[in-house]
C-alpha cells in the first residue's frame, strides 16, 4: 500500500509535504490543483468529497485537512516530532486547533488584501483590522515560546511547531505583525531553515 499526499505543493499541501519529508518516509505526490480538473473533478471528489486540498490516502485510511494530516503522520511514524504522552498529544492537538481558529482566518485575510487579490480587490482596512485582531493571539504564541524555550510541546520541535509556523506563514506579506515579537521570529525562521521545509518549499518554486 502507499502513502499518497494529494495537492500542489503551491496550496496547503506543502505542510504535509514538510511533514513527510521531516519523518523521512516514503510517499507519492499526487499533484492535483484546483477547479474541474483538478480537486473538483469527480475522481478527486470520490476521495475527498468536499472537494479540497490536501487530502492523504495511506493503506487504505483517508484523512483531510492539512494539520490532522501531520498530526496523523507524526503519530504513525513515531520519534521526537511525536507526541511521547497523552498530555502531549493533548497539547499538539490544543495547537492545532488554536492555529486554524484564532490565527489563520486572520493571517489570511490581511495576506489575501495585501498581496493574494489583484489590486482593485483588495481592502486596506481590513488588513488593518485582521492584525489588530491578531495581536492578542500573537501575544500568546510569543509568551508561549518563551516559556518553552523556543518550542510549543516537550522542549523540543514537534508537529506542533510545524503546523503553526506553517499558519505564521500566510503573515510573510505583513511583517510588522511580528515585529515586536523576537521568539516568534526567532522559531519561524529556524523552523523553514530546517533541511525538510527547504526541500518542501522548494517544490513550491520559491
Amino acid at each position: 500500500m502507499t502513502t499518497t499526499i494529494h495537492g500542489i505543493a503551491r496550496s496547503r499541501a506543502v505542510r504535509n509535504l514538510w511533514m513527510a519529508c521531516e519523518l523521512g518516509i516514503p510517499f507519492e505526490h499526487d499533484q492535483v490543483g484546483f477547479g474541474a480538473e483538478g480537486c473538483r473533478s469527480a475522481a478527486f471528489l470520490a476521495i475527498n468529497p468536499n472537494g479540497h486540498i490536501p487530502t492523504l490516502t495511506d493503506d487504505g485510511v483517508v484523512i483531510w485537512e492539512s494539520l490532522a494530516i501531520n498530526l496523523y503522520l507524526a503519530k504513525k511514524a513515531g520519534g521526537p516530532l511525536a507526541p511521547a504522552s497523552v498530555a502531549e498529544d493533548g497539547q499538539m492537538t490544543m495547537w492545532g486547533f488554536w492555529a486554524v481558529t484564532e490565527v489563520e482566518p486572520l493571517a489570511a485575510q490581511a495576506l489575501y488584501n495585501t498581496t493574494g487579490l489583484a489590486p482593485e480587490k483588495r481592502d486596506p482596512a481590513l488588513v488593518t483590522k485582521a492584525l489588530e485582531g491578531l495581536k492578542a493571539p500573537l501575544a500568546v504564541l510569543e509568551q508561549a515560546l518563551k516559556k518553552g524555550g523556543g518550542h510549543l510541546v516537550g522542549g523540543r520541535f514537534t508537529v506542533a511547531d510545524l503546523n503553526l509556523i506553517c499558519v505564521i506563514f500566510y503573515l510573510r506579506s505583513n511583517p510588522q505583525a511580528l515585529a515586536d515579537k523576537p521568539a516568534i521570529r526567532a522559531w519561524y525562521e529556524a523552523g523553514l531553515a530546517r533541511p525538510a521545509a527547504k526541500k518542501a518549499w522548494a517544490l513550491r518554486g520559491e
